[in-house]
Protein backbone atom coordinates (compact mmCIF):
# COMPACT_ATOMS: atom_id res chain seq x y z
CA UNK A 1 0.00 0.00 0.00
CA UNK A 2 1.35 3.12 -0.36
CA UNK A 3 2.60 4.81 2.52
CA UNK A 4 0.65 8.43 1.44
CA UNK A 5 -2.83 6.25 1.26
CA UNK A 6 -4.91 4.81 3.73
CA UNK A 7 -6.51 1.42 3.87
CA UNK A 8 -9.81 2.83 1.68
CA UNK A 9 -6.98 4.39 -1.21
CA UNK A 10 -7.79 7.68 -0.17
CA UNK A 11 -4.54 10.21 -0.14
CA UNK A 12 -3.61 11.16 3.18
CA UNK A 13 -1.91 14.52 4.54
CA UNK A 14 2.34 14.25 3.49
CA UNK A 15 4.17 13.64 6.48
CA UNK A 16 4.70 17.69 7.40
CA UNK A 17 1.14 18.76 6.66
CA UNK A 18 0.29 16.14 9.71
CA UNK A 19 2.91 17.34 11.33
CA UNK A 20 2.52 21.06 11.08
CA UNK A 21 -1.14 20.37 11.68
CA UNK A 22 -0.69 18.75 14.95
CA UNK A 23 1.73 21.58 16.07
CA UNK A 24 -0.69 24.09 15.18
CA UNK A 25 -4.21 22.71 16.78
CA UNK A 26 -2.35 21.22 20.11
CA UNK A 27 -3.08 23.98 22.72
CA UNK A 28 -3.89 26.38 20.32
CA UNK A 29 -6.11 28.81 22.61
CA UNK A 30 -3.39 28.66 25.40
CA UNK A 31 -0.76 29.67 22.64
CA UNK A 32 -2.31 32.26 21.63
CA UNK A 33 -4.06 34.01 24.98
CA UNK A 34 -0.45 33.23 26.43
CA UNK A 35 1.48 35.15 23.68
CA UNK A 36 -1.01 38.07 23.65
CA UNK A 37 -0.51 38.37 27.23
CA UNK A 38 2.88 38.21 27.54
CA UNK A 39 3.14 40.89 24.51
CA UNK A 40 1.24 43.49 26.70
CA UNK A 41 3.29 42.55 29.78
CA UNK A 42 6.29 43.78 27.73
CA UNK A 43 5.05 46.63 26.69
CA UNK A 44 3.75 47.77 30.44
CA UNK A 45 7.45 47.81 30.93
CA UNK A 46 8.63 49.01 28.18
CA UNK A 47 6.20 52.54 27.97
CA UNK A 48 6.94 52.67 32.14
CA UNK A 49 10.78 53.13 31.31
CA UNK A 50 10.03 55.01 28.04
CA UNK A 51 8.30 57.69 29.92
CA UNK A 52 10.09 57.78 33.25
CA UNK A 53 14.39 56.90 32.68
CA UNK A 54 16.13 56.79 35.40
CA UNK A 55 19.37 58.08 34.13
CA UNK A 56 20.63 60.53 31.28
CA UNK A 57 19.14 59.57 27.50
CA UNK A 58 21.90 58.69 25.56
CA UNK A 59 21.29 59.72 21.83
CA UNK A 60 22.95 56.88 19.53
CA UNK A 61 25.35 58.17 16.70
CA UNK A 62 24.00 57.55 13.10
CA UNK A 63 26.79 55.30 10.89
CA UNK A 64 27.27 55.41 7.02
CA UNK A 65 24.94 52.49 6.63
CA UNK A 66 22.10 55.04 8.57
CA UNK A 67 23.33 57.56 5.90
CA UNK A 68 22.82 55.22 3.04
CA UNK A 69 19.26 53.90 3.51
CA UNK A 70 16.89 56.77 3.13
CA UNK A 71 13.58 57.16 5.40
CA UNK A 72 11.57 54.88 3.57
CA UNK A 73 7.49 55.03 4.75
CA UNK A 74 6.18 52.31 2.43
CA UNK A 75 8.35 49.79 4.84
CA UNK A 76 5.65 50.64 7.48
CA UNK A 77 3.74 47.72 6.86
CA UNK A 78 6.93 45.24 7.51
CA UNK A 79 7.79 46.75 10.82
CA UNK A 80 4.41 46.26 12.16
CA UNK A 81 4.12 42.82 10.83
CA UNK A 82 6.86 41.79 13.47
CA UNK A 83 3.34 41.36 15.87
CA UNK A 84 2.10 38.93 13.71
CA UNK A 85 5.19 36.98 12.78
CA UNK A 86 6.17 36.41 16.60
CA UNK A 87 3.45 34.45 17.04
CA UNK A 88 4.57 31.87 14.69
CA UNK A 89 7.27 29.85 16.76
CA UNK A 90 5.46 29.30 19.91
CA UNK A 91 2.10 28.77 18.13
CA UNK A 92 4.04 26.26 16.36
CA UNK A 93 5.35 24.04 19.46
CA UNK A 94 4.67 20.55 19.51
CA UNK A 95 3.76 20.34 23.33
CA UNK A 96 3.50 21.77 26.94
CA UNK A 97 6.61 21.31 27.88
CA UNK A 98 8.15 22.79 24.70
CA UNK A 99 5.84 25.37 24.68
CA UNK A 100 6.54 26.68 28.43
CA UNK A 101 10.39 26.46 27.76
CA UNK A 102 10.06 28.83 24.72
CA UNK A 103 8.24 31.62 26.55
CA UNK A 104 10.54 30.88 29.61
CA UNK A 105 13.65 31.97 27.10
CA UNK A 106 11.74 34.60 25.45
CA UNK A 107 10.57 35.67 28.57
CA UNK A 108 14.52 36.21 29.49
CA UNK A 109 14.98 37.82 26.32
CA UNK A 110 12.47 40.67 27.16
CA UNK A 111 13.46 40.88 30.76
CA UNK A 112 17.30 41.16 29.93
CA UNK A 113 16.23 44.17 27.03
CA UNK A 114 14.31 46.21 29.69
CA UNK A 115 16.98 45.58 32.13
CA UNK A 116 19.38 47.64 29.60
CA UNK A 117 16.63 50.35 28.93
CA UNK A 118 16.69 50.72 32.61
CA UNK A 119 20.49 51.11 33.16
CA UNK A 120 20.86 53.00 29.65
CA UNK A 121 18.21 54.82 28.40
CA UNK A 122 18.71 55.76 24.86
CA UNK A 123 16.94 57.19 21.67
CA UNK A 124 17.37 57.48 18.30
CA UNK A 125 18.38 61.20 16.50
CA UNK A 126 15.71 63.35 15.99
CA UNK A 127 14.79 62.82 11.90
CA UNK A 128 14.56 67.07 11.09
CA UNK A 129 11.51 66.66 9.13
CA UNK A 130 7.72 65.75 10.05
CA UNK A 131 6.62 62.18 9.03
CA UNK A 132 3.42 62.59 11.34
CA UNK A 133 1.72 63.56 7.27
CA UNK A 134 2.51 59.83 6.40
CA UNK A 135 -0.31 57.22 6.72
CA UNK A 136 0.13 55.57 10.04
CA UNK A 137 3.05 57.48 11.42
CA UNK A 138 1.36 59.51 13.43
CA UNK A 139 0.08 56.48 15.62
CA UNK A 140 3.87 55.25 15.18
CA UNK A 141 4.96 57.69 17.30
CA UNK A 142 2.24 57.73 19.60
CA UNK A 143 2.47 54.02 20.46
CA UNK A 144 6.42 53.69 19.47
CA UNK A 145 8.34 56.40 20.01
CA UNK A 146 12.30 56.64 19.45
CA UNK A 147 13.41 55.92 22.83
CA UNK A 148 14.50 52.47 24.28
CA UNK A 149 16.52 52.24 21.16
CA UNK A 150 19.54 49.84 21.51
CA UNK A 151 19.23 46.75 21.59
CA UNK A 152 16.61 47.24 19.42
CA UNK A 153 13.99 44.33 20.66
CA UNK A 154 12.09 44.95 17.62
CA UNK A 155 14.96 42.76 15.91
CA UNK A 156 15.83 41.00 18.83
CA UNK A 157 12.81 39.50 19.15
CA UNK A 158 12.67 38.79 15.34
CA UNK A 159 16.35 37.51 15.53
CA UNK A 160 14.92 34.44 18.25
CA UNK A 161 12.12 33.54 16.08
CA UNK A 162 13.44 33.38 12.65
CA UNK A 163 15.85 30.74 14.46
CA UNK A 164 13.03 29.13 16.66
CA UNK A 165 10.63 28.65 13.42
CA UNK A 166 13.46 27.42 11.27
CA UNK A 167 13.89 25.02 13.83
CA UNK A 168 10.41 24.26 13.54
CA UNK A 169 10.50 23.38 9.64
CA UNK A 170 13.52 21.75 10.14
CA UNK A 171 12.17 19.17 12.43
CA UNK A 172 8.95 18.88 10.69
CA UNK A 173 10.78 18.27 6.92
CA UNK A 174 8.73 20.96 5.55
CA UNK A 175 9.32 22.41 1.96
CA UNK A 176 12.57 24.84 1.56
CA UNK A 177 10.07 27.40 0.61
CA UNK A 178 9.00 27.61 4.16
CA UNK A 179 12.42 28.34 5.92
CA UNK A 180 12.90 30.60 2.82
CA UNK A 181 10.07 32.65 3.39
CA UNK A 182 10.66 32.69 7.12
CA UNK A 183 14.46 33.98 6.34
CA UNK A 184 12.61 36.75 3.78
CA UNK A 185 10.29 37.92 6.76
CA UNK A 186 12.84 38.23 9.36
CA UNK A 187 15.14 40.45 6.63
CA UNK A 188 12.50 42.68 5.80
CA UNK A 189 11.46 43.35 9.27
CA UNK A 190 14.94 44.13 10.26
CA UNK A 191 15.46 46.33 6.97
CA UNK A 192 12.15 47.85 7.90
CA UNK A 193 13.12 49.32 11.30
CA UNK A 194 16.28 51.27 9.67
CA UNK A 195 14.30 52.28 6.95
CA UNK A 196 10.94 53.91 9.30
CA UNK A 197 13.49 55.59 11.50
CA UNK A 198 12.72 53.80 14.38
CA UNK A 199 16.42 52.76 14.99
CA UNK A 200 19.91 53.04 13.64
CA UNK A 201 22.18 50.37 12.29
CA UNK A 202 24.00 50.03 16.16
CA UNK A 203 20.74 49.36 17.54
CA UNK A 204 19.79 46.68 15.28
CA UNK A 205 23.20 44.55 15.58
CA UNK A 206 23.20 45.20 18.99
CA UNK A 207 19.27 43.83 18.75
CA UNK A 208 20.32 41.11 16.67
CA UNK A 209 23.40 39.92 18.77
CA UNK A 210 20.88 39.74 22.06
CA UNK A 211 18.34 37.60 20.22
CA UNK A 212 21.05 35.35 18.86
CA UNK A 213 22.45 34.62 22.31
CA UNK A 214 18.75 33.74 23.61
CA UNK A 215 18.18 31.77 20.49
CA UNK A 216 20.94 29.69 20.58
CA UNK A 217 20.65 28.84 24.50
CA UNK A 218 16.99 28.06 23.54
CA UNK A 219 18.06 25.53 21.12
CA UNK A 220 20.67 24.08 23.48
CA UNK A 221 18.58 24.03 26.65
CA UNK A 222 14.99 22.76 26.10
CA UNK A 223 13.15 19.31 26.34
CA UNK A 224 14.23 16.71 24.21
CA UNK A 225 11.01 16.33 21.66
CA UNK A 226 11.23 13.11 21.23
CA UNK A 227 11.48 12.23 24.99
CA UNK A 228 8.99 14.21 25.82
CA UNK A 229 6.53 13.04 22.96
CA UNK A 230 7.31 9.40 25.05
CA UNK A 231 6.35 10.78 28.80
CA UNK A 232 3.04 12.32 27.19
CA UNK A 233 1.94 9.52 24.97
Amino acid sequence: MNPLTDSLGIPSPSPWKAEMWLRFRNLFWLKLVGTTACTWLFFIGYFHLLRHPVNAVTEMPLTALDHLIPFSPQWLGAYLSLWLYVGFAPGLQRNFAELLVYGLWVGGLCLSGLALFYLWPTAVPPLGFDVSGYAGFAMLQGVDAAGNACPSMHVAVAMFTVLRLDDVFRQARTPVAFRLANALWFLAIVYSTLAVKQHVALDALAGALLGLAFALASLHWRPAPHRMEALTA
